[in-house]
């Protein structure tokens, strides 16, 4: 099959209960997702890869297995979201199971959001990203948000020089309790 005319990174995410249905997902959709470059948690994406070389043996898949989820690579994933490598994150929750690392899974939610990437959660959604045209589209391009206003709300604001003064004021009053203390 040729390889897509598109190259989209792609994240691959699944709790544990949903491993097997992201793998039978990927494999489905494997022709579409040729010539993409991946980055996968790492017991998804060791399992992903071993099903798609199995499935197709002749295939070179671009693949950057991270540490699993709740050992940081649900960072590792997000740090790739912010550094603009990932454009689509398909990550399969279980929703019927309280995670342990709940809270990194939740920032990674929220880095999608921020970053505004194609992100879903369960196989339907997925099955409608994949299928839309706008996936294949090379003329298609996320709009990136600007954030430059809250990157520079302190700008022009004394909060530096008023903790300087603040530490100051501290230490002169320190240092003269000090010396009253110490005669």
């Amino acid at each position: 099959m040729e390889a897509s005319k598109v190259r989209r990174g792609i994240g691959l995410v699944a709790h544990d209960a949903m491993k097997k249905d992201l793998i039978e997902w990927v494999l489905w959709n494997s022709e579409l997702l040729m010539g993409n470059k991946f980055y996968c948690t790492g017991t998804t994406g060791t399992l992903i890869l071993e099903a798609l070389k199995e499935k197709h043996p002749g295939v070179e898949w671009d693949f950057t297995i991270l540490k699993s989820g709740p050992l940081g690579g649900d960072q590792q994933m997000g740090s790739r979201i912010v550094d603009g490598q990932i454009d689509y994150l398909f990550f399969f929750t279980d929703p019927m199971t309280l995670q342990p690392h709940d809270t990194d899974v939740k920032a990674l939610t929220r880095l999608a959001g921020v970053e505004n990437i194609v992100f879903c959660c369960n196989r339907s959604t997925a099955d409608h990203i994949i299928s839309s045209p706008l996936f294949m589209d090379p003329d298609y391009e996320r709009i990136h948000p600007d954030y430059s206003s809250y990157t520079k709300r302190f700008q022009n604001k004394p909060v530096v020089t008023e903790a300087v003064e603040a530490v100051d004021r501290r230490k002169k009053k320190r240092n003269k309790n000090f010396k009253i203390i110490t005669g």
